[in-house]
């Protein structure tokens, strides 16, 4: 071997041992996880079309980004006028639950103030597998699937419009009604696997035993409980968060997470959703978190990604959230109000043709 090359590789060597050693570890020698987290990142899962195939944003365009939110949350956090009237009925029309009727205004949002970085670079994506950023395309299959969801999760004009189709509507039953709305399982995969980031709430917790591994999530409350060096669950066990177990690859902790009921948090997926996360200490300030998912009920190949875990002092707060708060029940009771007056206006049709 060239001299200089042996020598290059030797430090190169010696720096990764002197970084291993930098990182806290635990009384049985394994990398320290344990702490609070806050993953908010203004990089978004899917690549941008207007990045095209490439991975990594210029300083110019990261710093461009970062300026255009913190302006946008400025604005979005202004005071508003107290003498101000109230929306037009509908909504004024601009994007916004239910044509922007009013809800919270950037004040409670926290969805981070930059791109994040990996090795210097500011990523496009979070996904890097496929390489053009985005997840792969679904099944003909998963296609149908996810077009008769919107159709039956169409939003609420103010007409019993679930009436014209055949079968149950999303209005007839409380278990009908979604997870999150219910306040049973946290939205946008926040408590995964994989766990991503959100528009708030954005605070992970790690507690680290020997034979097990909690991660607690801000959003609503999930708590995944990791099994360290364990078999996976029976078949027939089934749960919303899977079954996870863990286990050490050098320095890496491996999650392998299966046995998912038949309404994981990741969008779309299906029972059959195998995930596998990698946690790994960067330095005593970060974790690098990686996944891969597979679920070939749903996407025509397997896709990853990965972003940085850093570190806060900042704890997980309560989410005081449980079954839509006092609103389930009016839901359900609006939308009997809106069939009662479908039915009426139908029969005083009907009696008119008459």
């Amino acid at each position: 071997m060239n001299r200089h090359r042996f020598s290059v590789s030797l430090l190169a060597a010696a720096l990764a041992s002197a970084a291993a050693a930098d990182i806290p570890r635990t009384a049985d020698g394994t990398p320290d996880l344990s702490g609070y987290y806050d993953v908010a990142t203004l990089t978004p899962v899917d690549r941008p079309q207007i990045f095209g195939d490439s991975a990594f944003l210029t300083v110019e365009q990261a710093k461009e980004i970062e300026e255009r939110a913190a302006k946008a949350m400025a604005e979005g956090s202004a005071d508003l006028a107290a003498d101000r009237g109230a929306p037009p009925v509908g909504g004024d029309g601009s994007p916004g639950a239910a044509g922007n009727v009013g809800g919270y205004d950037s004040f409670w949002i926290d969805n981070g103030e930059r791109n994040f970085e990996i090795d210097g670079k500011f990523r496009t994506s979070i996904v890097y597998d496929p390489p053009n950023g985005r997840r792969p395309a679904m099944t003909p299959e998963a296609q149908e699937r996810a077009k008769a969801r919107r159709s039956f999760w169409r939003e609420n004009t103010g007409t019993a419009w679930w009436l014209e189709n055949d079968g149950p509507g999303p209005y007839d039953d409380v278990e009908l009604r979604p997870l999150a709305e219910r306040c049973l399982l946290g939205f946008s995969s926040t408590g995964g696997p994989p766990m991503m980031p959100a528009l708030y709430n954005n605070h992970k917790r790690i507690v680290q035993t020997p034979d097990h591994i909690m991660i607690l999530t801000e959003m609503v409350h999930d708590a995944r409980i990791v099994r360290m060096n364990a078999d996976h669950a029976p078949g027939e066990v089934r749960r919303w968060l899977g079954d996870s177990v863990g286990y050490w690859e050098g320095d890496t902790l491996v999650v392998d997470t299966t046995n998912f009921n038949d309404t994981p948090a990741l969008g779309l997926a299906t029972r059959d959703l195998h995930v596998v996360e990698r946690f790994k200490r960067v330095d005593a300030e970060t974790l690098l978190y990686s996944f891969t998912v597979e679920d070939a009920n749903v996407w025509e190949a397997p896709w990853s990604g990965e972003y940085p875990w850093p570190a806060t002092d900042e704890p997980v707060y309560e989410y005081a959230c449980h079954e839509g708060n006092y609103s389930l029940g009016n839901i359900l009771r609006g939308a009997r109000r809106l069939e009662a007056e479908a039915l009426a206006a139908g029969a005083e049709l009907a009696a008119g043709a008459e």
